[in-house]
């Protein structure tokens, strides 16, 4: 599945009056399954290229915290956003400031905003339902597609590492998330 293709299937769900995750999996379980692993694959290239420490940071602030697989669930909210967004937190993740959930979720002090498990399974999911329940399918045929790749693991290039505890660092390098989430100024010794 090519990226307009991905994110045309992203944006008609968004539009949907379900929950994004159940209308993608509608969506995706209309396709033919070759069509849904390719959506997976483009899904996982766009969740790898938001695997950096700047994007790492900005999950920590609007988490509270965020862990391996709380940052998994972090990059598959960033998808869910849509494209412009997605590409917007690429480009500079303390933009998600402005978005009006995150915004929302940091005054109610609400540490969900983007996180979102479900929307990573959809692919799954819609394979699940389309081979009649079976849940071992979607497994198997990713392995099957896998087969015979590159199976060569390079570490990714996460950006420069620093320290998400510190507070002047945060303050620095993500000043508006840092605005919403950090409210009481960090004390000095």
């Amino acid at each position: 599945m090519d990226t307009e293709d991905f994110w045309s299937l992203v944006e008609s769900a968004r539009a949907d009056d379900k929950p994004f995750d159940e209308a993608l999996v509608d969506r995706l379980a209309l396709r033919p399954e070759e069509a849904i692993l390719g959506f997976q694959e483009r899904f996982d290239e766009l969740s790898a290229a938001m695997y950096r420490n700047d994007v790492w940071a900005a999950a920590y602030l609007i988490g509270g915290g965020c862990s391996d697989d709380a940052f998994m669930d972090f990059r598959s909210g960033l998808i869910a956003l849509g494209r412009e967004w997605y590409e917007k937190a690429a480009r500079s993740p303390d933009s998600l400031a402005e978005h009006p959930a995150v915004i929302e979720a940091a005054a109610e002090f609400d540490d969900g905003a983007v996180f979102y498990e479900e929307a990573g399974y959809a692919a799954s999911n819609a394979y699940e339902r389309l081979t009649g329940g079976d849940e071992d399918a979607f497994d198997e045929a990713w392995d099957r597609r896998q087969d015979g790749r590159e199976d060569e693991e390079v570490e990714p290039d996460m950006g420069e590492n620093f320290d998400f505890d510190d507070e002047d660092e945060m303050r620095e390098r993500l000043p508006r998330l840092a605005s919403l989430y950090l409210r009481q100024p960090a004390h000095r010794a």
